[in-house]
């Protein structure tokens, strides 16, 4: 996108947060829903697309541009972000840069235009861990029967595009090639959904099982049309979806710091705001730095994407610090709130609880970890150098 049109959209994103999308959160946390009159403006603003090419009616956004919105758009509730991020970050990008043309010329034009995705990779007895996924997809004439359940699958519940991952041989193959991706129509007979799960936070945003029982699909539902890159085009969506729960990690840290300098400046105690007082200063102080941090990691981390480098590492090292960078900060904002903080009245108690999936989803912090020393260790022995 142009940087002028996208500078204008950030604007208008800006206010539309503030004037309709923080007003509202307080029908989406006591129904558990985004409104549909709110979804339905969210689509005309062509947020469900922003990274689409434009020729399937999306925006055409570079990494860059995509993160900066997702930061903006976590200002307010998570359940926004949480709703759109998947079509634009991991489904539809899985789908533009993996996708046949016939793909991507029948299903990213639904994408763009807000039918919500889901993205299933995770099952009751396997998240990271790909060589124990048990989803099978078994060839059937022209097509596969997929059998198994997805666990934990944001969207799940409203979803009507989903990309399954399953496993299309029962042996565990080198490097993962025993693992392929399939673009679903969640309508398909066989397809049902659990119960959405209730969760400590991200209140109106729903995930749930996906569940599987003979279900038929077409054989051009494989993505790219060739068995055994499942795994590698989960990674390189997992890349985005690291980098939007980073940007994430900073906008919803922000708003709660924002809210933090508010009460310290209109709280009082011995007579003068604590805002006046160092020790809460301190505070504020060190969760401002944090964020800027983790703003300018991600800023790099994207920059590296928009050229076309490798970001494994970077993005998994912009997913730990930023997600880690806002559970410090909400907690501190927890303590300068005090006994306030600790109730539900206050916003601080409400951000405390959302923002603790941060570090679990789309990666734990320990999954991270160890994806980072893995790349590490790999350049260091390809180059004897880690430093790039």
């Amino acid at each position: 996108m142009d940087a002028d049109v996208f500078e204008a959209f950030i604007d208008q994103l800006k206010r539309y947060v503030r004037e309709r999308l923080i007003p509202a959160e307080a029908d989406v946390i006591a129904n558990d829903r985004i409104p549909e009159t709110i979804l339905q403006e969210m689509r005309e603003m062509g947020l469900f697309g922003i990274t689409i090419p434009e020729e399937f009616g999306g925006a055409g956004m570079n990494v860059s541009q995509y993160i900066e919105t997702v930061k903006q758009l976590s200002y307010a509730a998570p359940a926004y972000r949480s709703t759109m991020s998947i079509n634009v970050g991991m489904t539809g990008s899985a789908i533009k840069n993996f996708g046949t043309p016939e793909q991507r010329e029948q299903w990213l034009p639904r994408i763009a235009s807000g039918e919500i995705a889901c993205f299933g990779l995770t099952e009751p007895g396997s998240g990271s861990d790909s060589a124990a996924m048990q989803t099978m997809a078994v060839r059937d004439g022209n097509g596969y029967r997929l059998n198994g359940t997805k666990r934990y699958i944001t969207n799940s519940p409203h979803a009507k595009i989903g990309l399954i991952m399953a496993r299309t041989s029962k042996e565990a193959l080198p490097k993962n090639a025993h693992v392929s991706a399939f673009i679903v129509d969640m309508t398909t007979p066989g397809i049902s959904i659990g119960s959405p799960d209730k969760k400590m936070g991200q209140t109106g945003a729903h995930i749930a099982d996906v569940i599987m029982d003979d279900v038929k699909i077409p054989g051009d539902a494989l993505v790219g049309g060739e068995e055994g890159r499942g795994f590698q085009i989960a990674m390189q969506s997992l890349d985005n979806g690291r980098l939007s729960v980073a940007g994430m990690s900073v906008g919803l840290g922000r708003r709660a710091l924002d809210t933090a300098v508010r009460y310290a400046n209109e709280r009082k105690a011995f007579g003068e705001p604590i805002a006046n007082f160092q020790l809460i200063q301190a505070m504020l102080a060190d969760s401002d730095t944090e964020l800027y941090a983790a703003e300018c990691m991600i800023a790099d981390a994207c920059a590296r994407a928009d050229r076309g480098e490798n970001i494994v590492r970077k993005a998994a090292a912009a997913k730990m610090f930023a997600s880690e960078t806002a559970g410090r900060v909400v907690d501190r904002v927890v303590q300068v709130y005090g006994g306030a903080g600790y109730l539900a009245e206050y916003e601080a108690e409400r951000f405390f609880r959302d923002a603790r999936i941060l570090r679990i989803y789309e990666g734990t912090t320990q999954i991270m970890q160890l994806q980072i020393a893995k790349h590490m260790l790999r350049e260091f022995a390809a180059t004897g150098n880690v430093w790039s």
